[in-house]
């Protein structure tokens, strides 16, 4: 049984890097998930808008989907959901590149939960307000296949010390492989933990600085994040995070005895 603290922490990302599943086999893989033993530690299936309608479920099933291309592309991407069958929308993560209009996202109708992707440059603050004004939530790109795509420790503590201020949700893409801050041995990499995401977050939410969270984004030895994770109670301030691996956040979940052996 998944703790009710860890429930929902992990989207299925499984389509995209570094996993690359087929999008069948990312649906199986899914269902699969869903019926396991572990189901309550996953999220939703997250699938690109411009592929919902590849989707062939034979049962409904609840997907986030993201527009890459920005807010312009998502009303039409919905519609297009709304004619697939079994499909059931609930979360959109939207990108705007430079040169798109967050105004877009105004023409959505449906009862969704809309992230909208903060920007890493100048337009940073402009997009966390017009978020914060009309009541989405944030997202944070946490990694990619690049090293410039893994924010510093000060960058993502500063974004979730703005999220916190402003009483924003978020949830966090890519990068999150593992438990603790590391390096990773095949590419270099330096790593976020999503335990260390876990408590920055908490400590935001109970009035933590930027130079605090950017400590606890530094930890290194998971057994000291363990311990403080497992004393933390009440509900999770920090949404969810997509991962292509929904066994590896697992594996060390159970290393950690965070949650029992599944």
């Amino acid at each position: 049984m998944i703790p009710q603290f860890f429930r929902r922490l992990c989207d299925d990302a499984a389509v995209f890097p570094p996993g690359n599943a087929p999008l069948d086999v990312a649906v199986q893989q899914h269902l699969e998930y869903r019926a396991s033993t572990f189901a309550d530690l996953v999220g939703l299936l997250v699938v690109p808008i411009d592929r919902v309608t590849e989707l062939e479920l034979g049962t409904r099933m609840q997907v986030s989907l993201t527009a890459p291309h920005g807010p312009g592309t998502v009303e039409a991407g919905l519609r297009a959901a709304d004619r697939t069958a079994g499909v059931t929308v609930v979360a959109i993560e939207v990108e705007v590149p430079d040169g798109t209009d967050i105004d877009a996202l105004r023409a959505i109708t449906q009862d969704i939960d809309i992230y909208v992707e903060i920007p890493r440059d100048s337009r940073r603050d402009h997009v966390f307000d017009a978020v914060d004004e009309r009541g989405y939530r944030a997202l944070f790109r946490t990694g990619g296949v690049t090293a410039d795509m893994h924010p510093s420790e000060h960058e993502l503590a500063s974004e979730i010390y703005e999220a916190a201020k402003r009483e924003i949700h978020f949830k966090a893409i890519a990068g999150l492989h593992h438990a603790a801050r590391n390096t990773d041995l095949h590419n270099g990499f330096e790593q976020h933990g999503f335990l260390n995401v876990i408590l920055a977050a908490e400590a935001a939410h109970s009035g933590a600085r930027v130079g605090e969270l950017e400590k606890i984004l530094a930890i290194r030895d998971e057994e000291v994040l363990a311990g403080i994770v497992a004393g933390v109670e009440g509900e999770r301030a920090f949404a969810s995070f997509g991962t292509s691996s929904i066994r590896e956040p697992l594996d060390d979940l159970v290393r950690l005895g965070l949650v029992p052996p599944q």
